[in-house]
């Protein structure tokens, strides 16, 4: 128990340290690999939690995914960060004002956060009822019974959303040179093949 009570101080920390630094970091690079960093001791967490699916989504669709891709965008963008810090000061009180409310809906929320007598029943609802069964059997039992459609409609929303990112970043820029198989392909002879006679000792 103690060692799991440090393992848990020990992730904890770093995601927390790594979170500010994510914010802080003047390199968006470094902000990146904080990113990546904060989602490593996160997925950890989930691992002392028993949930280990979970662990292994956020470690390889964020991280091997999302985190991966920021980074590849911000080295391949060329932004002059500096430009950009120009007007920080300028939005700085209304950011803080921001900032300073939002902390206090914080504070109101958790303050008058009550638990509510079911909620223990129902967090042990998606674990498994025996040793037998594992917490990914389980919980791709409760998503497939009692949330399949549910499940169906999100991956319908993303199919969506994806074609329509597709459709909003596609460009068709005039002067590039694109293959066309069909009309390569129904081209007559004579504009394809050239029958020459070349003499004897003469280049074509």
């Amino acid at each position: 128990m103690i060692v799991q009570a440090l393992a848990f101080y020990l992730f904890a920390g770093i995601a927390i340290a790594s979170g500010v630094m994510v914010i802080s970091a003047k390199n968006p690079v470094h902000s990146v690999l904080f990113l990546i960093l904060a989602f490593f001791n996160a997925a950890a967490l989930f691992v002392l939690m028993g949930a280990e699916f979970l662990a292994m989504i956020l470690v390889v669709v964020y991280v091997g995914a999302v985190a991966v891709l920021f980074l590849f965008v911000v080295m391949m963008l060329d932004i002059n960060f500096a430009e950009l810090r120009q007007g920080f000061l300028q939005y700085l009180p209304i950011g803080g004002l921001i900032g300073l409310i939002l902390l206090v809906e914080l504070v109101f929320v958790f303050g008058a956060w009550v638990v509510s007598p079911g909620a223990e029943g129902a967090s042990r609802a998606v674990m498994p009822a025996t040793d037998q069964v594992s917490n990914t059997e389980a919980l791709g039992r409760l998503i497939y019974t009692d949330y399949a459609y549910l499940f169906q409609a999100s991956g319908l929303v993303l199919l969506v959303a994806m074609i329509g990112a597709i459709v909003l970043t596609l460009r068709q820029r005039e002067g590039v040179r694109r293959q066309k198989i069909s009309d390569q392909v129904s081209r007559p002879r004579d504009q394809v093949v050239a029958i020459r006679k070349v003499e004897s000792g003469e280049g074509v």
